[in-house]
């Protein structure tokens, strides 16, 4: 099984990062052939300002090695770091049609939000089929929300060995449903966008205010409460025991429980789940050039892979 994630760096990762897709790709690294790579080249679709880029990147490196990624089973690189992915888009987007792309919900949300209709937005999924080929992956662990994208791979890789030849791998999602969508502090999904998030290795004061604002109901204190609408408890389910799901639910149910209560035990939750991959953090950020070596000898292992496929494309198309 050969596994291929990647994330943008376009902000401080959160808990819906983590759960959604840093834990599912760091799990799977003892499951087979990993790859995961930071996807600078993608980011430039909403980040236009350099140094922030740079600082993101670090930042993303930072937090998958701290998380527990590790470089001897993870080939873990940059996006641009490997050219022949952009040259395999080009290669892919002679056989994608332009219909496929306008039913990206991906496209269609951003633009709902004001970002400029460029070219780099609509044609991001060509980009990603690439990313996701050009290593011949199997597997692709996602969100639900971003099983289109997987989806959209599948569609071009079929359309592309149907016209010129058995080049590349069709790759599968892997998909967790139990966390496929992690609540921010308003009750939406998680997400930079929505300024809801709770992010993992941010400032420890921050963190408990945030934690404080998760909008819950208006039940009285002495009231029972339902845990299966409440923002905070399907939070406090991704680091509790089942023993303690169960003893909060009794805690809901028989009243008396206030909901700052139970913000504060999700809070500690928090922050001892976290701790040890903050400490690991701090010492790798006292080492930055360990860090620059992993994704450089990252980028080579990828590109091992990226060249024979490229080659394979190239012949196919008859450009070699």
């Amino acid at each position: 099984m050969r596994i291929l994630s990647g994330i943008q760096p376009s902000g401080k990762l959160h808990i819906g990062n983590y759960f959604g897709m840093m834990k599912p790709a760091i799990e799977l690294q003892e499951q087979g052939e990993a790859f995961l790579f930071i996807a600078d080249y993608h980011a430039l679709t909403t980040v236009n300002d350099a140094a922030a880029l740079r600082t993101m990147v670090k930042d993303v490196a930072l937090d998958f090695l701290a998380a527990g990624l590790d470089p001897a089973k993870t080939a873990f690189y940059r996006q641009s770091d490997v050219p022949e992915v952009q040259e395999l888009a080009w290669l892919l987007s002679v056989v994608t049609p332009m219909g496929l792309l306008e039913r990206c919900h991906s496209y269609k949300d951003k633009l709902a939000k004001g970002i400029a209709a460029t070219h780099s937005l609509f044609a991001y999924p060509v980009l990603m089929a690439a990313d996701i080929l050009s290593v011949q992956s199997t597997v692709v662990p996602v969100g639900r929300d971003q099983k289109q994208h997987v989806e959209v791979t599948r569609d071009i890789a079929v359309k592309f060995n149907n016209q010129f030849g058995e080049v590349f791998t069709i790759p599968d999602p892997s998909i967790r449903d139990s966390v496929a969508v992690v609540p921010g502090v308003d009750g939406q999904k998680m997400s930079k966008s929505y300024d809801n998030t709770l992010e993992i290795f941010g400032d420890p004061g921050v963190l408990k205010k945030r934690v404080m604002q998760i909008v819950t109901d208006s039940t009285p204190l002495e009231e029972p409460k339902n845990p299966d609408t409440c923002n905070a408890f399907a939070l406090y389910k991704l680091f509790a025991s089942e023993s303690e799901i169960l003893k909060m639910k009794l805690n809901y149910a028989a009243g008396g429980f206030g909901y700052g209560t139970a913000k504060k035990e999700l809070l500690a939750k928090i922050n001892d789940y976290f701790a040890p991959m903050r400490a690991k953090r701090a010492e790798l950020e006292k080492n930055p050039d360990f860090v620059n070596d992993v994704l450089k000898k990252g980028a080579e292992r990828a590109r091992a892979e990226t060249r024979k496929t490229l080659q394979a494309a190239r012949q196919a198309v008859g450009l070699e």
